[in-house]
């Protein structure tokens, strides 16, 4: 557990969360924190196959925290549980540099095979590249890839992978709206300060004004056809 990652996770805390005050109120008072911290070291245990003695010790930062991180997924620096309760991190999954969870998020896994009674060890949970944002209530359910920088929306499920840059709404999650790279900075709850709707309502909005449009449309035939009956049998001689 190097020094200089610990320093980092502080570093993202300050950055990401306008409530923090003060170095101690980030040792003593955030579990995000706490469970981050045992996970690094759990993690190297697990690596030196101290695996009994890993699991051990993930569980009791999930009984005194509320987050549940498996000690062979693989985190980057600068990682940030916000909230942190009902967070839960999967095996196989990969988190990048500078990625931010907030509460009740899943990084699932699908089951994989079975051969002979017994677990292959394949890629089941989720990667997400740096600088992701995931918004609380979210589930990342498979052996998908969420891009460099973007971001999931709260209570999003999302099955598929996330192009880079891009912010992924509903359930399932769908693309509401991409932007470069470069033009990215940090959206709490990954949600967008600009004006971001569930694609899937926007074309349901689309098709209930085309309802519309047609209902008024077929109101006024009708009214002229009442009102001009003569006319339309002139027409249906012609």
């Amino acid at each position: 557990m190097a020094f200089e990652t610990v320093r980092s996770d502080i570093a993202a805390i300050f950055e990401r969360d306008p409530a923090v005050r003060s170095l101690p109120e980030v040792w003593l008072s955030y579990p995000g924190f706490h469970a981050v911290l045992v996970h690094r070291l759990s993690h190297r245990l697990w690596r030196w196959r101290w695996r009994l003695l890993a699991r051990i010790l993930s569980n009791v930062a999930r009984l005194f925290t509320g987050i549940e991180i498996h000690p062979a997924a693989k985190i980057g620096k600068g990682f940030f549980i916000d909230h942190g309760n009902g967070v839960v991190i999967g095996e196989t999954a990969e988190i990048g540099d500078d990625v931010t969870l907030y509460h009740d998020v899943t990084l699932g896994g699908i089951a994989p095979a079975v051969d002979s009674g017994a677990q292959v060890n394949t890629k089941r949970h989720p990667t997400l590249r740096d600088g992701v944002i995931i918004g609380s209530g979210a589930q990342v359910l498979g052996p998908i890839v969420v891009g460099e920088c973007a971001r999931v929306g709260a209570n999003a499920v999302v099955l598929k992978d996330v192009p880079a840059g891009a912010t992924v709404v509903g359930i399932p999650a769908r693309v509401a709206m991409t932007r470069r790279e470069r033009d990215a900075h940090f959206e709490a709850y990954g949600t967008s300060r600009e004006e971001v709707s569930d694609p899937v309502a926007r074309v349901i909005e689309g098709l209930l004004d085309q309802i519309e449009a047609l209902q008024a449309r077929v109101a006024k035939l009708e009214g002229e056809q009442v009102a001009e009956p003569w006319k339309i049998r002139a027409d249906s001689k012609d």
